[in-house]
């Protein structure tokens, strides 16, 4: 199931889209959110509270909310929000992120933040479940059912569904105009096809990089800015079902700890499309191969210069930042699944794994 749902999500974000999204007037119109402008401009900051993979879309999600809303977010893993004493009040927009919308742990976060008299919103896949019934609002990604345990096509829509609203509450909160929401949309809407010309020109060649990092013991996964949630969603991915050690770091943290690990054993991911990051992460690149690690880049397919530095270049088309995430997950996903065939693991069923965490 999980490669089917990874080759769904072009199908998947266009359902997410579908509908909801005018080109024209540049504004969102999404089914169970409030249509009064007053209630997007009450909110003074957003917390956004998930698990797991969910919790790796709400960090894509901060970059979208401080750019676009101009207004403070906060991430915090569920399972850690709901016995910390944050500080809530009716100013709060309480967002959570849930494929079931019975995640326990987010259910519980959800509840305990509901005595504050906060607002609560939800982007959930599953309708009428319970933590859309416990919400003020909704956002249904509208992903279909994933069957697989290793989320993929659920954390794409997610990213969707929180960049829709970013853009409904910019546009209601008068932080951007029609044209520049247009530009966002109109980006959006040519991610799906995007995704396919993907799964067209990668799937050899990660097939083949599949075959050197099968019996690699770690890896690390290394991105910045909006890569960087990526990068934790990859090394995620390689966890869960090819049972390889992997972790995901932010680039910048590098020298802080984790350089000491590389060495000729230790395939490397490097998360780099251009942007403002860019001349940064190369440096980073550098720094690894100087040190032996076999480096796997996802880079711009204008980028002339990775293919020299990396063992591996995979490419990405040209997007603006806000879409990339979108793209460079998916040879990632694609890599952890053909990793996973290969060691013969389940691919649908890893062990010790649940789809939905009913048990705190």
């Amino acid at each position: 199931f999980m490669l089917k749902e990874i080759h769904e999500q072009p199908r998947a974000i266009a359902d997410t889209l579908r509908g909801r999204i005018s080109l024209e007037q540049g504004d969102v119109f999404i089914e169970y959110l409030p249509t009064d402008p007053e209630w997007y401009r009450r909110f003074d900051r957003l917390a956004l509270i998930a698990c797991g993979t969910s919790w790796h879309a709400g960090l894509v999600g901060k970059y979208f909310f401080e750019s676009l809303c101009r207004i403070p977010v906060e991430v915090d893993l569920a399972s850690e929000y709901r016995y910390r004493q944050p500080v809530l009040d009716d100013k709060t927009l309480l967002v959570t992120i849930s494929q079931s919308g019975e995640t326990a742990d987010t259910l519980a976060a959800l509840k305990m933040a509901r005595e504050f008299g906060v607002q609560a919103l939800t982007i959930c896949n599953v309708l009428d479940s319970s933590i859309p019934r416990s919400s003020d609002a909704a956002i249904y990604t509208h992903a279909g059912p994933e069957i697989g345990v290793a989320s993929t096509k659920a954390f794409t829509t997610q990213i969707v569904a929180l960049l829709l609203f970013a853009v409904t509450m910019a546009r209601r909160r008068g932080q951007i105009g029609a044209a520049q929401a247009t530009e966002v949309l109109e980006a959006l809407s040519r991610v799906p096809a995007q995704m396919e010309q993907l799964f067209l020109e990668q799937s050899d060649a990660l097939s083949r990089i599949a075959r050197e990092v099968v019996n690699a013991r770690s890896m690390l996964y290394l991105g910045r800015g909006p890569n960087f949630p990526i990068a934790l969603e990859g090394a995620l991915k390689i966890k869960e079902i090819s049972y390889i050690h992997a972790e995901g770091y932010a680039a910048g943290e590098m020298k802080h700890g984790p350089i000491a690990l590389i060495d000729e054993q230790m395939p490397v991911v490097v998360v780099m499309p251009k942007g403002s990051h860019y001349e940064k992460i190369f440096g980073n690149l550098e720094e690894v191969r100087a040190r032996g690690a076999r480096v796997i880049a996802i880079g711009s397919e204008t980028d002339e210069h990775v293919a020299s530095y990396a063992d591996h270049a995979l490419y990405v088309p040209d997007v603006p930042w806000y879409i990339q995430p979108l793209l460079t997950v998916v040879p990632l996903q694609l890599l952890a699944y053909y990793v996973a065939d290969l060691k013969g693991t389940d691919v649908d069923q890893p062990r010790n794994l649940a789809k939905s965490v009913t048990v705190e």
